[in-house]
């Protein structure tokens, strides 16, 4: 087909203020990602939106399958919706306590 760009599990971005370091999440307007690799402010780096990858969450009690958000200011993962943007699911429980939770990204803005 002559309109096919790429899958789309891999796209890319530009790195925000401060750079981005290689695993961390980033958010461009809806559409979240991971970055493959460490870039400073405004360089073009590539982030996966699709897959299963550990990030830094809230102080909250995650259940499987819950409805994980993006807090853009704290750079980590929430369970509040409010102000947050959704990325996906949790793919194993995390309690309060736990300062990572796995996210399965569900790849849409």
């Amino acid at each position: 087909m002559k309109n096919f760009i790429q899958p789309g599990h891999v796209v890319t971005f530009t790195a925000p203020v401060g750079g981005i370091q290689s695993g961390a999440g980033m958010l461009s307007g809806s559409l979240f990602g991971v970055a493959s690799t460490t870039a400073a402010a405004g360089a073009e780096v590539e982030g996966a939106v699709e897959g299963v990858f550990e990030l830094p969450k809230a102080a909250d009690d995650v259940s499987f399958g819950e409805r994980l958000y993006w807090d853009d200011t704290a750079k980590n993962v929430t369970t509040t919706a409010t102000d947050n943007t959704l990325i996906g699911a949790a793919v194993a429980a995390s309690a309060s306590g736990v300062t990572t939770v796995r996210v399965r990204l569900n790849g849409t803005a």
